[in-house]
């Protein structure tokens, strides 16, 4: 049960009868026109068949002429020919068909339907100040649940919904339901606004988590004298702190406590920095004459223009500075898409070891590496991305379509802008980067591992037909998440469903044992990356080293031309020495 406080309210069984659905918000409106009478005329006799009218310039459309007319005499019109006069004397009683007259055109009125804003609903906790990542009140927490009308002269009369077997019910536009403990699988919401334009808003859900802490160790390993509640709210409509990231995808609570710390997002910079000997970040700097190596033996440089020991040494200062150079970029990324900003520093350092451009060739750029099959998942994955890029390369009109709808070679083409645009290698700048596109790439790597997340979800549920934070948790989904960007979907989802086939739980420890053969070599990957912050990086063994090469430019294509001409065709005579209209196809 879960008593309401701030309003009266009615408390009924879940059984007592399920809420009606949204209706669709439309109004109809009286405008203002031009309005435009045409008459479909007989060649032979001037004899009017039928009157149509419009409220735009230029033609009736078929369409319009279909609907005013029938279609006996659309059908009559769309194969009239043009009437050509071979006998200059002769009338035009010999053409046979129809013809389009302009009769006149004025002023009038017409009433149109319109789109409503909808009505919406705001989660909030109130009684206490959440603090993320523990997400723990040191009062015990009210639920807040707002409704917003943004009709002018309407108003929220009622918020409803459930949680758990429950259902509630209070007047007005904001309701406060002091949370009681749900155990630490969470329970269910559903909850919805009544406007008094006579409709609802849509039915959205959640998932709380409330845990009470009492007078011993607290998750996080400190003592708490008094009581702590840990709170965690996962829905599209929660307005308070930002929720772990993922969580709401794949409906799964970080553990009580907060995620590991190679999940989280510190509050400053200097919360993620580090102070890693990068061999291979060694030799860029010293390649591209940001370090002087010159005191040791082949300029510091091995064969494969990695850094040697002395080249190291020599470069150890500018590659402390550089390997945190990019770190308020990183924390910015996470507070715009949730990616935790220690998660995004990890990959980065296992990646390209913090170097921002390319390494030998034009497969993995940037300080993730993407590859065009990285840049296929974030395209594909993670749709509000794909609008904001796909119009800097293609037409609107085209990237309308969505991605998979897309020709095979406009594909390509955003695949490979895409992974151009990560790269940030400029021969010609100081140090061999564009600095000014670091930022660009930084935010790209981390919409690509929201992508990712979604797509890991979408692979658990087809081979379970659960949500993933019902077989797994928090933290295992992300190191799923992370062999899907390393070795590929088609190696996780082959290990994903041969442990739930076995009746074995999908952890870790489990799917990383059925990884096939060819995908192995990610469980180091996923290892080095959910680790202590500061330690070692295994280098990525493929990662060769080579002269940075500069970056093609990107152009738009042009929206294609339209296969019809810009105007009507070429105008007949007729006998009330007015322009007639020929028919157009």
């Amino acid at each position: 049960m879960f008593p309401l406080t701030g309003q009266p309210a009615s408390i009924a069984r879940a059984s007592e009868g399920n809420p009606p659905a949204p209706s669709e918000r439309k109004a109809v409106l009286t405008i203002d026109v031009d309005l435009y009478e045409w008459w479909l005329t007989h060649w032979n006799s001037n004899d009017i068949a039928c009157r149509i009218v419009t409220d735009h310039d230029g033609l009736p459309k078929s369409e319009e002429i279909y609907q005013a007319c029938g279609a006996d005499i659309h059908e009559e019109w769309f194969d009239t020919q043009p009437c050509s006069l071979t006998d200059p004397e002769a009338g035009f009683e010999q053409c046979t068909g129809l013809y389009l007259y302009l009769a006149g055109e004025g002023r009038g009125q017409k009433q149109v339907e319109v789109q409503l804003p909808p009505l919406e609903v705001t989660l909030t906790v109130t009684g206490c100040t959440l603090e993320p990542p523990y997400n723990r009140c040191d009062n015990a927490p009210n639920l807040k649940i707002s409704g917003v009308e943004p009709l002018p002269n309407e108003a929220v009369i009622r918020i409803q919904g459930t949680i758990g077997a429950e259902t509630f019910s209070c007047p007005g536009a904001v309701c406060d339901i002091p949370l009681a403990p749900t155990g630490t699988q969470g329970v269910p919401m559903e909850f919805w606004a009544d406007s008094s334009f006579g409709d609802s808003s849509a039915h959205y859900t959640a998932m709380l988590r409330v845990i009470p802490w009492g007078d011993f160790m607290a998750p996080e390993g400190r003592r708490q004298e008094g009581r702590l509640w840990y709170v965690d709210v996962l829905s599209s409509q929660w307005r308070g702190p930002r929720m772990a990231s993922c969580a709401s995808t794949w409906e799964s609570f970080p553990g009580l406590g907060g995620p590991p710390g190679w999940l989280t997002t510190p509050k400053e910079p200097s919360g993620i920095q580090s102070s890693i000997s990068y061999y291979y970040l060694a030799g860029m700097l010293i390649q591209n004459g940001a370090v002087d190596a010159s005191g040791c033996p082949n300029n510091g440089l091995q064969a494969d223009k990695t850094a040697a020991a002395c080249g190291v040494e020599a470069a150890l200062p500018k590659v402390l500075e550089w390997q945190n150079r990019f770190d308020t970029e990183i924390i910015q990324a996470a507070r715009d898409t949730g990616v935790p900003a220690q998660l995004l520093k990890n990959i980065f350092g296992r990646e390209s070891q913090l170097w921002p451009g390319i390494y030998y060739s034009y497969k993995e750029a940037g300080l993730g590496q993407m590859t065009e099959l990285g840049a296929d998942t974030v395209l594909l994955w993670n749709p509000s991305f794909f609008e904001q890029f796909c119009p800097l390369v293609l037409g609107k009109e085209t990237c309308a379509l969505g991605f998979g709808n897309l020709k095979e070679g406009e594909q390509n083409l955003l695949r490979g802008a895409l992974v151009r645009h990560v790269n940030a290698a400029c021969p010609s700048c100081p140090e061999g980067i564009d600095l000014s596109q670091v930022n660009f790439s930084v935010r790209v790597f981390a919409e690509g591992l929201t992508g990712n997340c979604e797509q890991v979800g979408q692979i658990i549920r087809n081979s379970t037909l659960r949500s993933p934070g019902q077989v797994s948790s928090y933290a295992d989904l992300w190191r799923f998440t992370l062999v899907n960007y390393n070795a590929g979907p088609g190696c996780l989802a082959e290990a994903i469903a041969e442990t739930w086939n076995r009746g074995e739980r999908l952890t870790w420890e489990n799917v990383s044992a059925y990884l096939p053969a060819a995908c192995r070599g990610a469980i180091d990957y996923v290892n080095d990356i959910a680790q202590v912050v500061g330690a070692t990086a295994t280098p990525t063994p493929w990662l060769a080293m080579g002269t940075v090469r500069p970056t093609p430019q990107t152009t738009g294509t042009p929206a294609p031309a339209l296969p019809f001409p810009d105007g009507p065709p070429a105008a007949t005579p007729t006998p009330l020495s007015l322009t007639p209209i020929v028919p157009y196809p």
